[in-house]
C-alpha cells in the first residue's frame, strides 16, 4: 500500500504529464459542445437527412485529406526537433516550406472537389442535388489552406490553451447559430451553412493565433529566414512527407471514409445509423483524442534528446490513464448504452430522448465498433511514437496491407451479410494496426536504449 501510494505521488510529481493532461484537459472541454451539436443536428434532420449531411462532410474532408501532406505531422516532427536543439533558423525554414507545400495542395484539392463532386453526388448520395452541397461545403478546403501548418507550429510551442480556446469560441458560434436554425426546423443546407461557418473559424483563428505567437519564439522577422541552408536533407524530407500522405491516403479508404463506404454499398439511412455510432465513439474517445496531439511533442523532445526512461515512463502513464476511461465507458455503454441512448426515459415526470427512437440501430453497430476503437483509444500513441523516430513508412506499410484487406472483404462480405459487418471489419483493422505497430514501437524503444548504453 505504501508503494502504492509513493507511486501515485511520483505521478503528481511528474511535470510533462501534467502537462499533457492540462493541456487535453483545455481540448477536451472545447469538444463537448460539438458533441451536443451533432446529436441535435441528427434528431432535427431524422435518419437519411442526417446521412446525406454525413456524406457532405465526410466526401469534402477526405477530398482534402487525399491530397494533403500531412504539415501538421511534418512540422511536429522536425520544427519539434530545431527548437529542442534550439535552431531558431531551421524551425522558421520548416515552417515556411510547409506552409507553400500546404497553399498548393489545398488550393489543388478544392478543384479536384469540383471535378469530382457530381461523381460523388451520385455515387454515395445517390441523388445529383446533393452537388451543389459538396461544392459549397468546400469553401471550407480554401479556409484550411496553411492549418495544417500553424496549428503544428501551436502545438510544438505549446499553447494548447489558446487552440482550446479558439474551439470553444468555435462551439459557441456553431451552436448559436444552430440553435437559430433548430427553432425554424431548418434542413440539410441550413445545417450545413452552421458546420461551414465552424469549419471556418478553425482553418483561419489558427493562422491568426501562429502569426501572434511565432515571433516571440522564433524572433521578430522569422518569415524572413532564407529556406537555402536551413532545411534537413531534402531526400530525408520528402521521404516523410510522401510516406505521411500516403498514410492518410490509407487511412482515408480504410478509417475515416465509413459512412461514405456504407451509403455506397446500401443507402444514406444506413449512413446514419454509422454516423450517430461514430459521434458517440467520438464521445467515448473524446477525453484521450486530445492526448494524441499532447503527447506527439513531447514524445518528439524525448526522442531527440535520447532519454528513453522519460519516454517508456510517459508511455506507460499515458496507457494508463487511457485503459482505465476506456475500460469504464466501455463496460456503462454495454449495461446501460442502448437504454440511455436510444430509448425514451422519464425525468421528473417528463419523457425524453437523446437518439429518436429511429436510431435504434445504430447501437449494435456502436458495440461492434467499441472494440476496435477501444484499442485504439488505448494505445493512440502507436503512430505518433514510430514518426517521431522519422519511421513514417512503417504504419504506412502496415496500414495499406491492412486496408488492402478490409476493402478487399468489404466487397465480398458487406453486401452479403449487411452494415455489421462493415462494422466488423473496420474494428479488425484497428485491432490489427495498432497492435503491430505498438509492438514496432516498444521494439525500436528497446532498441535504441540498448544503442545508447
Amino acid at each position: 500500500m505504501k508503494g502504492l501510494f509513493s507511486g501515485l505521488q511520483s505521478w503528481g510529481k511528474d511535470v510533462i504529464l501534467k502537462k499533457v493532461v492540462s493541456n487535453s484537459a483545455y481540448l477536451f472541454a472545447s469538444q463537448a459542445v460539438s458533441a451536443i451539436l451533432s446529436i441535435l443536428a441528427a434528431n432535427l434532420l431524422g435518419v437519411a437527412s442526417f446521412g446525406e449531411l454525413g456524406v457532405v462532410i465526410s466526401f469534402v474532408t477526405n477530398i482534402n485529406r487525399l491530397l494533403s501532406f500531412r504539415m501538421g505531422d511534418f512540422v511536429i516532427r522536425y520544427m519539434g526537433r530545431f527548437l529542442a536543439e534550439d535552431k531558431r533558423k531551421q524551425s522558421a525554414a520548416i515552417l515556411k516550406v510547409a506552409g507553400l507545400t500546404e497553399l498548393l495542395t489545398s488550393t489543388l484539392a478544392y478543384l479536384v472537389l469540383i471535378a469530382l463532386s457530381r461523381w460523388g453526388a451520385l455515387t454515395f448520395a445517390k441523388d445529383l442535388s446533393v452537388q451543389p452541397l459538396l461544392i459549397i461545403y468546400g469553401i471550407t478546403i480554401l479556409g484550411n489552406v496553411i492549418t495544417e501548418t500553424a496549428t503544428g507550429a501551436l502545438q510544438v510551442m505549446g499553447h494548447f490553451k489558446s487552440l482550446a480556446i479558439l474551439n470553444f469560441i468555435q462551439s459557441l458560434v456553431t451552436l448559436g447559430l444552430f440553435a437559430v436554425v433548430y427553432f425554424n426546423q431548418g434542413g440539410v443546407f441550413a445545417v450545413m451553412l452552421v458546420y461551414l461557418v465552424g469549419k471556418m473559424i478553425l482553418g483561419l483563428g489558427p493562422v491568426f493565433l501562429a502569426l501572434y505567437w511565432l515571433p516571440k519564439t522564433l524572433g521578430a522577422g522569422w518569415w524572413r529566414t532564407p529556406m537555402r541552408g536551413h532545411l534537413p536533407e531534402r531526400k530525408e524530407m520528402v521521404r516523410f512527407a510522401v510516406n505521411s500522405n500516403f498514410s492518410g491516403t490509407v487511412t482515408i479508404l480504410a478509417r475515416d471514409s465509413e459512412v461514405l463506404w456504407v451509403s455506397y454499398f446500401f443507402n444514406t439511412t444506413v449512413a446514419g445509423y454509422f454516423k450517430v455510432a461514430l459521434a458517440v465513439i467520438n464521445l467515448v474517445v473524446m477525453p484521450i483524442t486530445p492526448f494524441i496531439s499532447t503527447t506527439f511533442p513531447e514524445i518528439t523532445r524525448y526522442v531527440a534528446k535520447r532519454e528513453w526512461g522519460k519516454l517508456k515512463q510517459l508511455l506507460v502513464r499515458v496507457t494508463t490513464i487511457s485503459s482505465a476511461w476506456t475500460g469504464a465507458v466501455a463496460a456503462g455503454l454495454l449495461l446501460f448504452g442502448r437504454q440511455l441512448l436510444f430509448s425514451p426515459w422519464t425525468l421528473f415526470g417528463r419523457t425524453i430522448y437523446i437518439y429518436k427512437e429511429a436510431y435504434a440501430p445504430a447501437y449494435a453497430v456502436l458495440m461492434v465498433l467499441l472494440i476496435g476503437f477501444g484499442v485504439a483509444n488505448i494505445f493512440y500513441w502507436d503512430r505518433s511514437l514510430l514518426l517521431a523516430y522519422g519511421k513514417a513508412e512503417l504504419p504506412l506499410r502496415v496500414s495499406f496491407f491492412a486496408m488492402l484487406g478490409k476493402v478487399g472483404l468489404a466487397f465480398l462480405i458487406v453486401p452479403v451479410l449487411g452494415y455489421l459487418a462493415e462494422a466488423a471489419l473496420f474494428s479488425a483493422y484497428f485491432v490489427v494496426t495498432v497492435g503491430v505497430l505498438v509492438r514496432m514501437g516498444v521494439r525500436e524503444i528497446r532498441r535504441q536504449s540498448i544503442h545508447t548504453a
